[in-house]
C-alpha cells in the first residue's frame, strides 16, 4: 500500500521536472537565439552588378604585319597599341631589319599593314631614286604600308648619306634643307630655270635671300 501511495507521488514529480527541462531550453535557447542579429546576405543579383560595374572592356582590331619580323602574319592587338607593340608580338625583328622610315610610335588601327624593311630593301630602293625624300614617297605609295613615316627625316641628321640635288629637286624636298622655307625654294627653282640650272652648288648662293651663313648650312646636304 505504501509503495503504491510513493509510485503516485513520483509520477506528478517527473511530469514537473519535465516541464522546468523544456521549459529552460525553450526560453533560454530557442529565445535567444532568435534574439541574434540578423545576418546580412547579398544575393546573387548584388554581386553580379558589383562585378559588372568594375569590369573592363577591351576592344581589339587586327594587324597584318610583314617583312623583318620573326613572325610576319596577322595578329589582335588592344586598339591602343603601338606599331612597336606589334612587332613585339610578332617576335620582334630580325637582324637585317631597318625601321629608319617606319614611325615605331605610330597607333594602330584595324585592317593596318606594317611593312618592317630590311637594309637589302632600303640599298635597293635608294640606287633607283636619287633624292632621300623620293625615297620616302615611294616607299608610302608602292609597298602600301601604314606604318611609313608621315615627314621626311630631316637632313640635319648626322647619319643621312644622300644628297639633295639643286637642279632637279622638287619645291618640298627643297623646304627639307636647313634654313630654306618655301620663298626661298621657289626662289632657287626660279633662278636654275632662268639659269637652265646649277653649274656648281656655290652659285646657289647667288639666289636672292641665301647668302654665307645659309649655304653653309646646306652646303652638305646638297648636289648638283
Amino acid at each position: 500500500m505504501l509503495i503504491k501511495k510513493y509510485k503516485l507521488l513520483l509520477i506528478p514529480l517527473f511530469c514537473l521536472i519535465t516541464g522546468c527541462i523544456t521549459y529552460y531550453y525553450y526560453y533560454y535557447y530557442y529565445e535567444n537565439k532568435n534574439d541574434q542579429p540578423a545576418q546580412i546576405i547579398e544575393t546573387n543579383e548584388d554581386i553580379d552588378l558589383v562585378e559588372t560595374e568594375s569590369e573592363v572592356i577591351i576592344k581589339y582590331c587586327t594587324v597584318d604585319i610583314k617583312g623583318a619580323v620573326n613572325q610576319p602574319g596577322v595578329y589582335q592587338v588592344a586598339e591602343d597599341s603601338r606599331v612597336i607593340d606589334v612587332i613585339k608580338k610578332a617576335g620582334g625583328l630580325t637582324k637585317n631589319a631597318d625601321t629608319y622610315y617606319l614611325n615605331l610610335s605610330k597607333k594602330v588601327h584595324d585592317e593596318m599593314v606594317i611593312i618592317v624593311y630590311t637594309k637589302i630593301d632600303i640599298t635597293n630602293y635608294k640606287k633607283m631614286l636619287k633624292q632621300n625624300a623620293d625615297l620616302v614617297k615611294e616607299l608610302k605609295t608602292n609597298t602600301k604600308n601604314d606604318a611609313i613615316v608621315e615627314v621626311e627625316p630631316n637632313l640635319s641628321n648626322n647619319n643621312q648619306t644622300t644628297l639633295l640635288n639643286i637642279n632637279t629637286a622638287t619645291l618640298e624636298q627643297l623646304m627639307t634643307l636647313p634654313g630654306i622655307g618655301e620663298s626661298k625654294a621657289k626662289e632657287i627653282i626660279n633662278y636654275r630655270e632662268i639659269n637652265n640650272g646649277f653649274k656648281s652648288i656655290d652659285e646657289i648662293k647667288a639666289v636672292n635671300g641665301i647668302g654665307d651663313s645659309t649655304f653653309a648650312k646646306i652646303k652638305d646636304y646638297i648636289t648638283i
